[in-house]
């Protein structure tokens, strides 16, 4: 998100026109998204027959490619002679999510802008002007789970994440501390959590369309895009705080307090950390890691995978002093 919004920004600064570019409503605007997983030949077909007409206001023309990672090998051999010599008006961005499926065709005749991970310093500072009301520990672990992102702190804010995140903990606890735990229920809870969020982005898509002037299929298509969007990163988020949890009993159990992410946790660590706990807390870690990169790099039914991994880390920890469920 903090790539679309960075693309906005300098598109609205080139034109000239801020809140039309923020309404995708400036005529010297043209936006490409996927319909669907793929942008397909005919996209940049259209796109380039675009290209060719002079600016109506601004002096330039700007061209966002959002989703440009998923550009398939016909679109991007057809995007590749006006990435080399586009009309001296053009500007061209290309918002990728992952630079390893973009031929290097493309990259080459790019200038990339890489985004990095802030630092947790300036994530907790962001964290402390945007909630003051928390207390520093719950401020910290925040901006520990975010990670380095600013668009998961805005998700974390909303009212309706404190539910979420109590609901994936005791999810992450139960497989330890539930001597009925069940990965089918376990899994159909993040699961739901990840409905709740792509349901909230349709909405906002949906209510976003009310103000661009767009196709009805195109329309939809946006709104099923940013259902799924959501879905997977929800998901990704899961799967990357469950195994904070997990290394976090692992440096509590060694007496590393202060290296733990849930720090407003710290009595349940406590509690949950114990040392003969360690060698399966990283066992599950690692587990949760795994599964996070293949769920990344690949399209996975998430529900099966999800159910899966919870089998596995049901078998890593088990119970203290117990065998292994």
């Amino acid at each position: 998100m903090g790539k679309r919004r960075a693309a906005l920004g300098f598109a609205g600064e080139l034109l000239g026109d801020e809140g039309r570019v923020e309404r995708r409503a400036h005529p010297d605007l043209y936006i490409l998204e996927p319909l669907g997983d793929q942008i397909r030949i005919d996209a940049v077909r259209e796109l380039r027959h675009d290209l060719h007409m002079r600016p109506f206001e601004a002096d330039r023309r700007v061209y966002l490619i959002f989703g440009a990672h998923s550009l398939n090998d016909e679109a991007a051999d057809a995007l590749l002679k006006d990435l080399e010599e586009p009309p001296s008006y053009a500007v061209i961005v290309l918002v990728a999510d992952d630079l390893g499926p973009l031929a290097e065709t493309i990259r080459s005749r790019c200038q990339l802008v890489p985004f990095r991970r802030l630092s947790e310093k300036t994530i907790l500072a962001e964290v402390a002007l945007r909630a003051p009301g928390l207390s520093d520990r719950e401020q910290t672990a925040l901006a520990r789970v975010a990670g380095g992102r600013l668009d998961r702190v805005d998700r974390m804010l909303d009212p309706q994440a404190a539910k979420r995140r109590e609901a994936l903990l005791e999810v992450a606890r139960s497989v330890y501390d539930d001597p009925e735990f069940d990965p089918s229920a376990a899994a159909g809870v993040l699961m739901g959590i990840a409905a709740d969020r792509a349901g909230e982005a349709k909405t906002a898509a949906l209510e976003e369309n009310e103000h661009l002037d767009l196709p009805a299929k195109e329309a939809e298509q946006r709104m099923r895009r940013a259902g799924r969007g959501a879905e997977r990163e929800e998901l990704l988020l899961c799967l990357d705080e469950l195994a904070a949890w997990y290394r976090d009993l692992v440096v509590v159990g060694l007496g590393a307090q202060t290296a733990a992410v849930h720090v407003d946790r710290m009595d349940q660590l406590l509690e949950d950390g114990v040392r003969d706990r360690v060698p399966g807390a990283e066992a599950a870690a690692e587990a949760v890691r795994g599964t996070w990169r293949l769920f990344e790099e690949y399209q996975l039914q998430a529900g099966l995978m999800l159910e899966a991994l919870f089998v596995r880390l049901r078998r890593e920890l088990g119970r203290p002093g117990a065998a292994p469920a």
